[in-house]
Protein backbone atom coordinates (compact mmCIF):
# COMPACT_ATOMS: atom_id res chain seq x y z
CA UNK A 1 0.00 0.00 0.00
CA UNK A 2 2.80 2.44 0.87
CA UNK A 3 4.54 1.84 -2.46
CA UNK A 4 1.26 2.41 -4.25
CA UNK A 5 0.79 5.77 -2.52
CA UNK A 6 4.37 6.81 -3.33
CA UNK A 7 3.89 5.76 -6.95
CA UNK A 8 0.70 7.83 -7.00
CA UNK A 9 2.56 10.86 -5.66
CA UNK A 10 5.27 10.45 -8.31
CA UNK A 11 2.92 10.00 -11.25
CA UNK A 12 0.70 12.87 -10.04
CA UNK A 13 3.70 15.16 -9.78
CA UNK A 14 4.99 14.10 -13.21
CA UNK A 15 1.54 14.53 -14.76
CA UNK A 16 1.18 18.03 -13.32
CA UNK A 17 4.63 18.96 -14.65
CA UNK A 18 3.57 17.61 -18.07
CA UNK A 19 0.45 19.78 -17.93
CA UNK A 20 2.58 22.83 -17.13
CA UNK A 21 5.01 22.06 -19.95
CA UNK A 22 1.99 21.85 -22.26
CA UNK A 23 0.97 25.33 -21.11
CA UNK A 24 4.46 26.62 -21.92
CA UNK A 25 4.23 25.09 -25.41
CA UNK A 26 0.83 26.72 -25.93
CA UNK A 27 2.33 30.04 -24.88
CA UNK A 28 5.45 29.79 -27.06
CA UNK A 29 3.87 28.29 -30.17
CA UNK A 30 0.29 29.55 -30.15
CA UNK A 31 0.67 32.72 -28.03
CA UNK A 32 -1.88 31.53 -25.48
CA UNK A 33 -1.80 33.34 -22.15
CA UNK A 34 0.63 32.01 -19.59
CA UNK A 35 -1.02 30.18 -16.70
CA UNK A 36 -2.08 32.58 -13.97
CA UNK A 37 -2.68 30.66 -10.77
CA UNK A 38 -3.39 33.78 -8.71
CA UNK A 39 -7.19 33.54 -9.15
CA UNK A 40 -7.07 29.88 -8.10
CA UNK A 41 -4.95 30.90 -5.12
CA UNK A 42 -7.50 33.54 -4.20
CA UNK A 43 -10.27 30.95 -4.51
CA UNK A 44 -8.38 28.33 -2.43
CA UNK A 45 -7.76 31.03 0.20
CA UNK A 46 -11.44 31.97 0.28
CA UNK A 47 -12.60 28.34 0.39
CA UNK A 48 -10.33 27.74 3.39
CA UNK A 49 -12.23 30.57 5.09
CA UNK A 50 -15.65 29.12 4.28
CA UNK A 51 -16.47 31.16 1.16
CA UNK A 52 -17.02 28.69 -1.67
CA UNK A 53 -19.11 30.49 -4.30
CA UNK A 54 -18.29 33.88 -5.76
CA UNK A 55 -20.17 35.90 -8.35
CA UNK A 56 -16.96 37.64 -9.41
CA UNK A 57 -13.71 36.51 -7.86
CA UNK A 58 -11.91 39.52 -9.37
CA UNK A 59 -14.01 41.76 -7.11
CA UNK A 60 -12.50 40.08 -4.03
CA UNK A 61 -9.47 41.81 -2.56
CA UNK A 62 -6.23 40.13 -3.59
CA UNK A 63 -3.77 38.91 -1.01
CA UNK A 64 0.03 38.96 -1.45
CA UNK A 65 0.67 35.20 -1.68
CA UNK A 66 -2.21 34.21 -3.95
CA UNK A 67 0.04 33.28 -6.89
CA UNK A 68 2.10 30.95 -4.66
CA UNK A 69 -1.06 29.50 -3.07
CA UNK A 70 -2.47 28.91 -6.56
CA UNK A 71 0.64 27.05 -7.72
CA UNK A 72 0.74 25.04 -4.51
CA UNK A 73 -2.95 24.15 -4.89
CA UNK A 74 -2.43 23.19 -8.53
CA UNK A 75 0.36 20.76 -7.59
CA UNK A 76 -1.45 19.49 -4.49
CA UNK A 77 -4.50 18.61 -6.58
CA UNK A 78 -2.32 16.97 -9.25
CA UNK A 79 -0.55 14.83 -6.64
CA UNK A 80 -3.88 13.98 -4.98
CA UNK A 81 -5.25 12.90 -8.37
CA UNK A 82 -2.17 10.73 -8.90
CA UNK A 83 -2.67 9.04 -5.53
CA UNK A 84 -6.39 8.49 -6.16
CA UNK A 85 -5.66 7.02 -9.59
CA UNK A 86 -2.96 4.73 -8.17
CA UNK A 87 -5.31 3.48 -5.46
CA UNK A 88 -8.11 2.90 -7.98
CA UNK A 89 -5.88 1.02 -10.43
CA UNK A 90 -3.87 -0.93 -7.86
CA UNK A 91 -0.37 -2.38 -8.16
CA UNK A 92 -1.19 -4.55 -11.18
CA UNK A 93 -1.59 -1.51 -13.44
CA UNK A 94 1.88 -0.31 -12.44
CA UNK A 95 3.46 -3.55 -13.68
CA UNK A 96 2.07 -2.99 -17.19
CA UNK A 97 0.60 0.53 -17.48
CA UNK A 98 -1.86 1.28 -20.28
CA UNK A 99 -2.94 4.69 -21.50
CA UNK A 100 -6.72 4.29 -21.74
CA UNK A 101 -7.44 4.07 -17.98
CA UNK A 102 -5.19 7.09 -17.36
CA UNK A 103 -6.96 9.00 -20.12
CA UNK A 104 -10.42 8.16 -18.80
CA UNK A 105 -9.34 9.30 -15.34
CA UNK A 106 -7.82 12.48 -16.78
CA UNK A 107 -11.06 13.30 -18.57
CA UNK A 108 -13.13 12.56 -15.47
CA UNK A 109 -11.01 15.00 -13.46
CA UNK A 110 -12.15 17.83 -15.74
CA UNK A 111 -15.44 17.56 -13.86
CA UNK A 112 -13.88 19.02 -10.70
CA UNK A 113 -12.88 22.11 -12.61
CA UNK A 114 -16.12 22.42 -14.54
CA UNK A 115 -18.55 21.72 -11.72
CA UNK A 116 -16.70 22.85 -8.59
CA UNK A 117 -13.83 25.25 -9.21
CA UNK A 118 -15.07 27.28 -12.19
CA UNK A 119 -18.54 27.89 -10.70
CA UNK A 120 -16.91 28.65 -7.34
CA UNK A 121 -14.74 31.28 -8.98
CA UNK A 122 -17.74 32.88 -10.68
CA UNK A 123 -16.93 31.52 -14.15
CA UNK A 124 -20.10 29.42 -14.39
CA UNK A 125 -20.50 25.70 -14.96
CA UNK A 126 -17.89 24.55 -17.48
CA UNK A 127 -16.74 28.16 -17.95
CA UNK A 128 -20.18 29.18 -19.26
CA UNK A 129 -19.73 32.77 -18.04
CA UNK A 130 -16.40 33.32 -19.80
CA UNK A 131 -16.07 35.20 -23.11
CA UNK A 132 -15.28 31.99 -25.02
CA UNK A 133 -16.49 28.95 -23.03
CA UNK A 134 -15.89 26.42 -25.83
CA UNK A 135 -12.26 27.48 -26.09
CA UNK A 136 -11.85 27.08 -22.33
CA UNK A 137 -13.49 23.65 -22.47
CA UNK A 138 -11.26 22.54 -25.35
CA UNK A 139 -8.15 23.76 -23.53
CA UNK A 140 -9.32 21.96 -20.36
CA UNK A 141 -9.81 18.76 -22.36
CA UNK A 142 -6.36 19.06 -23.95
CA UNK A 143 -4.64 19.85 -20.64
CA UNK A 144 -6.25 16.91 -18.88
CA UNK A 145 -5.33 14.63 -21.78
CA UNK A 146 -1.72 15.77 -21.33
CA UNK A 147 -2.12 15.13 -17.59
CA UNK A 148 -3.25 11.58 -18.42
CA UNK A 149 -0.28 11.14 -20.73
CA UNK A 150 1.95 12.27 -17.87
CA UNK A 151 0.38 9.67 -15.54
CA UNK A 152 0.96 6.98 -18.13
CA UNK A 153 4.55 7.91 -19.10
CA UNK A 154 5.56 8.30 -15.45
CA UNK A 155 4.09 4.88 -14.66
CA UNK A 156 6.01 3.40 -17.61
CA UNK A 157 9.19 4.88 -16.15
CA UNK A 158 8.41 3.28 -12.78
CA UNK A 159 7.55 -0.13 -14.29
Amino acid sequence: MTLLVWNGILIGLAATIAMDLWAVILYLVFKQNKPNWAPAGRWFHRVARGHFLHQDLTAITAFPQEQAVGWFGHYAVGVLYGMIFALIMGPTWFTAPTFVPAWIFGIVTIGAGWFIMQPGMGLGIAASRTPNPNKVRLLNFAAHTVFALGLYVAALALA
